[in-house]
């Protein structure tokens, strides 16, 4: 079997540099972003295919209902070591999980830097973290068990850096922003954390000055390994199966008779104020009316980040039980106004984003104080194959994401709602 994929992989490689050798990249690129369908949105990407706790429980709780994806890059003298399929829960990640939960816990007063000076902190001992999406840091500290005062400040990428002495982090808010500070961090401990990989397996973009291969025309961040990872082809399906159980966990009676279909499809379940939309494609959403039966635990009114992330995961979490293995939920952003708390969320598979080919995301849920105002759900499964998914080489990819300068390269799946999901290159 293995031998089968493996001719099937060589046939379809050469094939792709046939393409490209009677110039046909432009046309192969359009033919990918046709079938996947483009979206103006701000997710838009392109896919290049062959009782309230205390802070310490509550970040406790955050670990177990949460996991996030992130790429990481160790660097130290004798190069960079480099993973783009891991998640905060991954047992390869522990060392650089304690790592950042005492840098953030130590940071003391952040100041701005420029872009310059994150780029610089990347050239020595350093680590680099990249969360995919801009977080607040309370809530990244409660990812990796620890705990910050800093409220107001979101990153997506961060660097642990050894710097005069010191240990210093910086970061990046995901679009304009740079921050620096120092730490109370030891430059043992930051050498300690290195000393748990084997350096010299990847390079980002900035690394390479190949013209030929256009590493200058993609993001400079654009993380690339020596050997890219074996990642299953996964079937995907529509998950909810048991209504009474979904209507149980929302807080609804199972035998209402309140409950009608819509001419699209939809079944309609309404009790006191509440509605629950059953869509036909396997896909919810729940609208309170002002009605608190549903909630997250807060200590005040209003919930604190943390707490909100920590309660809407763990309903999320409850809703889609039993959960596939390997596949989860992860947040991507967190935003509040006043009183009110909007969140999303994406799946996951062991540490690899699955991005769906609308644009859209996993779920979104919004919170009025601490009850759930608006809740919508994908139902969606996916479980690994034998199958290997069949990336382009990287040379290719990179030609492809050339034709949009700027453009970060990545890792990732891509679901246009078959019963499959292959992993392939996207261009964000």
């Amino acid at each position: 079997m293995r031998q089968f994929f493996q001719k099937r992989r060589d046939f379809l490689q050469n094939t792709a540099i046939a393409l490209l050798s009677v110039s046909a990249v432009f046309l192969f690129a359009q033919t990918q972003i046709y079938n996947l369908g483009v979206d103006a949105g701000s997710s838009y990407f392109r896919f290049l295919s062959a009782s309230a706790p205390g802070a310490d429980s509550a970040s406790a709780a955050q670990q177990t209902v949460l996991a996030a994806p992130v790429r990481i890059a160790v660097t130290g003298a004798y190069g960079r070591y480099g993973s783009v399929s891991l998640s905060t829960a991954d047992p390869e990640f522990e060392p650089l999980d304690r790592l950042l939960g005492e840098v953030l816990g130590s940071a003391r007063t952040y100041a701005a830097c420029d872009a310059q000076a994150f780029l610089d902190a990347l050239q020595g001992t350093s680590v680099y973290y990249d969360f995919l999406e801009p977080l607040p840091l309370s809530v990244l500290a409660g990812l990796v068990g620890g705990t910050t005062s800093e409220d107001g400040i979101s990153a997506r990428r961060l660097v642990v850096a050894n710097q005069a002495g010191g240990v210093y982090l910086y970061l990046w808010d995901g679009e304009a922003a740079y921050l620096r500070c120092a730490t109370a961090v030891s430059t043992e401990n930051l050498e300690n954390a290195i000393g748990n990989y084997e350096l010299g397996n990847a390079a980002f973009a900035f690394d390479n000055t190949d013209p030929g291969l256009h590493y200058e025309e993609v993001a400079p961040y654009s993380l690339f390994l020596t050997e890219e990872p074996e990642l299953p082809v996964l079937t995907a399906a529509a998950s909810l199966t048991d209504t009474d159980a979904l209507l149980n966990t929302l807080r609804f009676n199972p035998y209402t008779k309140n409950r009608y279909p819509e001419a699209d499809g939809a079944e309609v379940i309404m009790e006191s104020e509440r509605t629950l939309r059953i869509r036909a494609d396997g896909s919810i959403y729940y609208q309170s009316g002002g009605d608190p039966a549903l909630s997250v635990k807060a200590a005040e009114e209003t919930p604190t980040q943390q707490e909100a992330v920590t309660g809407t995961a763990a309903l999320l979490n409850a809703l889609l039980s039993p959960a596939p293995d390997g596949a989860a939920l992860y947040l991507q952003g967190i935003q509040q106004a006043g009183t009110l708390t909007a969140l999303t969320f994406g799946y996951q598979m062991n540490g690899v984003p699955i991005r769906f080919s609308d644009g859209g995301c996993a779920a979104k849920v919004t919170l009025s104080g601490s009850t759930v105002s608006t809740l919508e759900l994908r139902f969606r499964q996916y479980a690994p194959t034998e199958e290997v998914s069949l990336l382009l080489p990287l040379r290719q990819a990179l030609a492809i994401a050339a034709m949009e300068p700027g453009a970060e390269l990545s890792i990732g799946y891509a679901d246009n709602g078959g019963g499959t999901v292959s992993a392939g290159w996207l261009a964000d």
